[in-house]
């Protein structure tokens, strides 16, 4: 058996990614596309020749013009001119911008000079554009004293759009190190402007692969799990015999290096012709890398967060999917809305921005005023910094009276409101809004929908659609969100999360104090305090004290758990630099802790308590 990564993984995803409809380009072709440079990293008459084809600018219904020449080199130029002295991140942000929206350009047409906007790729047309891939892409260095070569580029007319690492499988910790190398080459001083062009980054094995995006750290790499793609089309893709033309190339690279042989040579034709098992290698590169999942993820899953670059894991493309195929469509009244359940710590919010980015993008919905409910002011922000290059406008509603304006002008748009805000803005429209284009995506919406809100909400908006992102596993009790919202779109579970290493396993230890109740002391004591009450009377308050906070917050409950709390830290923790915390049901039962934990005085302890909450249409006493 031959180790070697090439053999092992970089030629078996050279055959996968072939037979998922990229043209194979050898070193020389890919040199006489770079005009001789390794400097240069785009493939540019391939390029120029997709400008000139995919844009036609429409003078009238019968009358198409070609761009200029002129035009054509001005927009290579404004993709090749990185202005990294912003920094990494923010050139790389400025590539995003020209792939996704375009550029503008004037031309003179008939004697007059226009603006007309350019595209590099064809988002809505997948055969429009051309799909290559180059092995062993050797790349100058930014001080041009030596060359870097990334095991795998993926071209879309031209642009390195994608970037593979391969390792083989008995290394120590292959994906490890492929990340490291990923992130090595996009230092100041590497390749980086290969990698500002890059939307997707893949490491590989045999057994295991992940992807991200720029800049990521290697802890939120992310495997895939695939929902869409069935095994046996895998099996059936993985089965495509390498054509000879293609086979004589991978092998024509190799033949002239050391150690190659007559041996070598049949093992590659045998990898790109017999059949094999497909492998999580396979399974990724379908996933991902496919022409048209390529495209996807890179026009509607990529997010820049807050000085950071973001792509959708695995559960919230597919929720948001199982969303948009539900909610799209013929809907002459009320579009089904339903639940988005992802456990803590998966992405929820985020996903919550990429669905609604969905929405505003999604052609089928003529004007969709789009508004996003949370419980969180933080979050306003940054779904605003989400859709400033959508072309939709993004509104902060200021006040509930604003969230009114807004809701009533029956214009398209995207509204970011706190939850106490919409619920006053609920209240205050007299005349319901019927239009079904309206989107209402409320952050955990089994604590925020209780009661008569939810009842006046779907008053208010009767053919609106509701969706509702939660993390709290819908228990019994919860069950209620979901016929409030309609059925289950999506679920990721704690399971999933801590399956894919994308949360932490939540370990539970019961705990009891041993109590006990003098119940004939407590029976005098009622009778005392009640003296002259009715019997319906004494039967309310003695319902009142019964309840389990009220046992939870007595003085003597609260002592015994103080000192078990500190006998448990002293054994497990104390002296390893770990805290602990304690959560109470309100800042007076805090206070009790603390003066019970600081009189037992074996650990150190502090206080912590929010504000109030003086948010518009709150009135809760306390946050505790």
């Amino acid at each position: 058996m031959i180790f070697q990564e090439e053999y092992s993984s970089q030629i078996p995803a050279l055959r996968t990614l072939i037979n998922l409809g990229y043209t194979y380009l050898s070193a020389p072709e890919a040199m006489e596309q770079r005009i001789g440079r390794t400097s240069n990293v785009l493939l540019e008459p391939i390029l120029k020749e997709q400008l000139q084809r995919l844009n036609k600018i429409r003078v009238s219904s019968s009358q198409t013009e070609q761009f200029s020449k002129s035009n054509i080199d001005e927009a290579v130029m404004r993709l090749k001119e990185i202005p990294f002295e912003q920094g990494y991140l923010s050139a790389s942000e400025y590539i995003y911008e020209l792939l996704t929206l375009g550029t503008t350009l004037h031309q003179i047409i008939d004697g007059n000079r226009r603006e007309y906007t350019l595209q590099y790729i064809d988002w809505k047309e997948l055969h429009n554009n051309v799909f290559h891939l180059v092995e062993e892409y050797n790349v100058a260095t930014t001080q041009g004293d030596k060359e870097l070569r990334p095991d795998i580029v993926l071209f879309v007319n031209g642009i390195p759009l994608a970037v593979i690492e391969n390792k083989r499988a008995d290394m120590d910790n292959p994906i490890k190190q492929a990340i490291s190398q990923h992130l090595r080459n996009q230092q100041a001083d590497r390749i980086r402007k290969l990698y500002v062009y890059a939307q997707v980054l893949m490491s590989c094995t045999t057994n295991e692969a992940k992807y991200a995006t720029n800049a990521t750290p290697e802890e939120f790499w992310n495997t895939w799990k695939e929902q869409k793609i069935e095994r046996h089309e895998l099996e059936i893709m993985k089965q495509l015999v390498v054509d000879k033309d293609t086979r004589d190339k991978i092998v024509a690279r190799r033949r002239g290096t050391a150690h190659f042989n007559s041996d070598k040579e049949k093992h590659i034709v045998e990898l790109l012709t017999e059949q094999f098992t497909p492998t999580q290698q396979d399974m990724l590169l379908s996933a991902v890398a496919a022409p048209e999942r390529l495209l996807d993820l890179t026009s509607n899953f990529i997010l820049y967060d807050n000085g950071i670059k973001k792509i959708a894991r695995y559960q919230q493309y597919f929720a948001v999917k199982n969303a948009m195929r539900q909610i799209t469509g013929l809907h002459t009244n009320a579009r089904p809305g339903g639940v988005i359940w992802h456990t803590q710590g998966s992405g929820k919010s985020l996903t919550m921005a990429m669905l609604a980015k969905a929405i505003a993008k999604d052609k089928t919905i003529s004007n969709p005023l789009i508004v996003l409910v949370t419980d969180r002011t933080d979050l306003d922000k940054q779904i605003t910094g989400t859709f400033r290059n959508t072309g939709v406008e993004v509104i902060n509603a200021l006040s509930g009276s604003h969230l009114v304006t807004i809701l009533q002008r029956n214009t398209d748009a995207v509204i970011t409101t706190i939850i106490n805000k919409f619920e006053t803005a609920v209240n205050k429209i007299e005349q319901p809004l019927m239009s079904n284009n309206i989107f209402v995506l409320v952050d955990e919406g089994h604590r925020t929908q209780h009661g008569t809100f939810n009842i006046n909400m779907q008053k208010t908006m009767p053919n609106a659609c509701f969706i509702a992102f939660t993390g709290t596993p819908l228990f019994m009790k919860d069950r209620s969100t979901l016929h409030k919202f309609g059925n289950m779109i999506d679920q990721y579970t704690v399971r999933q999360a801590v399956q894919d290493e994308a949360v932490l396993p939540l370990v539970y230890e019961g705990r009891y104090t041993d109590q006990t109740v003098n119940k004939g002391v407590i029976d005098r004591y009622f009778q005392m305090v009640s003296e002259g009450l009715s019997e319906y009377e004494k039967a309310d308050l003695k319902k009142k004290f019964s309840r389990s906070t009220q046992v939870a917050d007595a003085e003597q409950n609260i002592s015994a758990i103080a000192w078990d709390i500190t006998d448990h830290y002293k054994k497990n923790f104390q002296g390893t630099g770990l805290k602990g915390q304690l959560v109470c049901s309100s800042k007076r039962t805090a206070v009790q802790y603390y003066n019970a934990l600081r009189h037992i005085g074996k650990v150190d302890v502090a206080l912590v308590m929010s504000p109030p909450d003086d948010r518009e249409g709150e009135d809760s006493a306390y946050v505790g």
